[in-house]
């Protein structure tokens, strides 16, 4: 079992070279419908989200628990990461017990083929290795999303099994620290 939950959140901003990963606050709830509402991003994620649904349903700050990551371009979100604890019901793990941390994310339509979601992940990725050494993540996506497919070789991600889930072939990698 990871320790996420133990870890000291929300850390300090993270800052990389374009972007801040931070904690969730209220000026972001209108990216968050944007994002849950978009077509496109619902295209991988079972569709979008009725944006009237989004209305009533987002609290005044979404995303407030550890392991959630707003993407701040320039002082608006333009996405968002998510270090969370696989289910352990769901196919696809790398420990026999489950209970893996799970990195996930979203980005705004206009904010893709930018490379934020790899400077982004990237980012989280190494904060996660420094509040928990030692601990693998998992990645999971759709073989027909090509954009997410590259961006897990490229972050290092390497393939455990490929399994039918949502209707949908996927692809399970696991992401393990390097020790230096």
């Amino acid at each position: 079992m990871t320790g996420l939950e133990h870890a000291d959140w929300p850390p300090a901003p993270i800052r990389t070279e374009r972007l801040v990963l931070r904690a969730s606050e209220a000026r972001d709830r209108a990216a968050f419908i944007e994002l849950f509402s978009s077509p496109e991003v619902g295209t991988y994620v079972g569709g979008p989200r009725p944006r009237a649904e989004l209305e009533r349903a987002v609290p005044a700050v979404p995303g407030r628990r550890p392991g959630f990551f707003v993407i701040d371009l320039d002082g608006a979100m333009i996405g968002m990461i998510t270090l969370d604890r696989r289910a352990a019901e769901r196919p696809g793990h790398v420990r026999p017990d489950g209970g893996e941390t799970e990195l996930g994310y979203m980005f705004l339509p206009e904010a893709w083929g930018c490379g934020y979601a790899a400077e982004a992940c990237t980012a989280a990725l190494d904060w996660f290795t420094a509040a928990l050494p030692g601990e693998p993540v998992v990645l999971c996506t759709q073989n027909a999303n090509d954009r997410a497919m590259r961006l897990a070789a490229k972050l290092g991600f390497t393939e455990v099994e490929r399994f039918e889930e949502y209707g949908a072939e996927q692809w399970f990698g696991v992401w393990s620290p390097v020790s230096s």
